[in-house]
């Protein structure tokens, strides 16, 4: 039976604040299968997927979760996802991982990485370093680190990774972000129908819920939106960037929301939109996650991108969701996506688009002040608009 939008956000955010992660045990322990986590931004899940198992994405321990022991590993300087997620593990909230990805994002993942060889003997520990050369040079490398996880996964699993398989999995995920990006059209079209909030827990719940799972919760909120009456509001569009790693609090989204603004763009949950057209389904689906990697995916601050192309890629998001502003959004002490800003800055200020920034922790206290600052920003949008 289809639920309905609330009961389907309701169970979102069951999923969101269940730091014991009673889905991931639950399925493993019925299929007998294996499970591996990952860490934001990008990793190829298809490829987990394709080998039985099930990606999980761990995006710390958000707001729900006093820190501890993650607070002898790291100094204070830093953002707060390493020591949160150090935390979970250290708990023993992570045991039913059988391995964990961390992604090129910055040297404090690096680092993580290798903590967690140390803190977690005989489990499978991968830095996944990404190519920034997007030649052959790229191409070569990168299709070296998918074959070097797929003999990985093949021998975690105990299944052998076929063409067959990798091209099942690479549909459904195709499937999964043309719904994604269905519902980002959805809200952008319908920003008071579609809150922010509801999206963001629905990309939240992609990191727990096997693909064919979540897609088929994508359908059912889609297919129940329409059935929702709810008041056409004189807020402001904003494109929300700058959050592509640690994730904010769900009440922070909530606080944008009411502070008078539609968010009608953002990066949550990068990992769900990073690649910007289906994977090629065919003879040769290795080489077709390395294509989609090095040539159709995002601009972001971990992603390399030529001299010049900086903010180009915000300033297409704002023209195409007729946003009005931006809100760069960044962790406390993230260093790509604050070395990134004054770029992004005079993009946007050569290119005539208002703008306001803050910094947020996934524990943020600061909700009021935040709610002040984007409130008074989208009041002054709607009094003198673009100058």
């Amino acid at each position: 039976m289809t639920m309905n939008a609330e009961d389907i956000i309701k169970r979102c955010e069951e999923l969101h604040d269940d730091l014991h992660f009673t889905y991931v045990k639950d399925w493993k322990a019925a299929r007998g299968a294996k499970a591996i986590g990952f860490m934001p931004v990008y990793v190829p899940r298809e490829l987990i997927h394709a080998a039985g198992m099930l990606p999980v994405g761990i995006m710390g321990g958000g707001d729900n979760l006093e820190i501890i022991r993650g607070d002898a590993f790291f100094q204070s300087y830093i953002c707060r996802i390493p020591r949160s997620t150090i935390e979970l593990g250290l708990g023993g909230r992570l045991d039913m991982l059988d391995g964990m990805l961390f992604p090129a994002i910055c040297d404090v993942i690096r680092n993580l990485s290798g903590m967690w060889q140390m803190m977690f003997e005989g489990k499978y520990v991968k830095y996944l370093d990404v190519p920034q050369n997007f030649g052959p040079q790229g191409r070569t490398f990168y299709a070296s680190e998918l074959a070097d996880m797929a003999r990985a996964f093949e021998r975690i699993s105990g299944n052998e990774i076929t063409r067959d398989a990798l091209n099942t999995s690479i549909a459904l995920y195709n499937e999964n972000r043309r719904l994604v990006a269905a519902l980002y059209d959805l809200r952008a079209a319908a920003p008071h129908k579609v809150p922010t909030s509801d999206v963001y827990l629905l990309m939240r719940a992609s990191n727990i819920l096997e693909v064919s799972e979540h897609s088929e919760m994508l359908r059912d909120y889609m297919a129940a939106i329409g059935d929702i009456d709810r008041p056409v509001r004189d807020n402001v569009r904003v494109v929300v960037t700058g959050a592509f790693c640690e994730q904010p609090p769900l009440s922070l989204v909530r606080a944008l929301e009411q502070s008078g603004c539609f968010i009608v763009d953002d990066d949550f949950v990068l990992g769900n939109r990073y690649q910007l057209k289906p994977v090629a389904v065919g003879e040769r689906p290795m080489e077709a996650l390395v294509e989609a990697y090095l040539g159709d995916t995002v601009a972001t601050a971990s992603r390399y991108e030529e001299d010049g192309d900086r903010g180009a890629y915000l300033v297409d998001q704002v023209r195409a969701r007729r946003a009005e502003g931006v809100i760069f959004a960044a962790p406390s002490f993230c260093d790509p996506a604050l070395l990134d800003r004054p770029m992004i800055e005079a993009v946007l200020t050569r290119e005539n688009i208002p703008y306001t920034a803050f910094k947020y922790a996934e524990n943020t206290g600061q909700i009021q002040v935040i709610k002040e600052q984007t409130g008074t920003f989208a009041d002054s949008i709607k009094l003198w608009g673009v100058q």
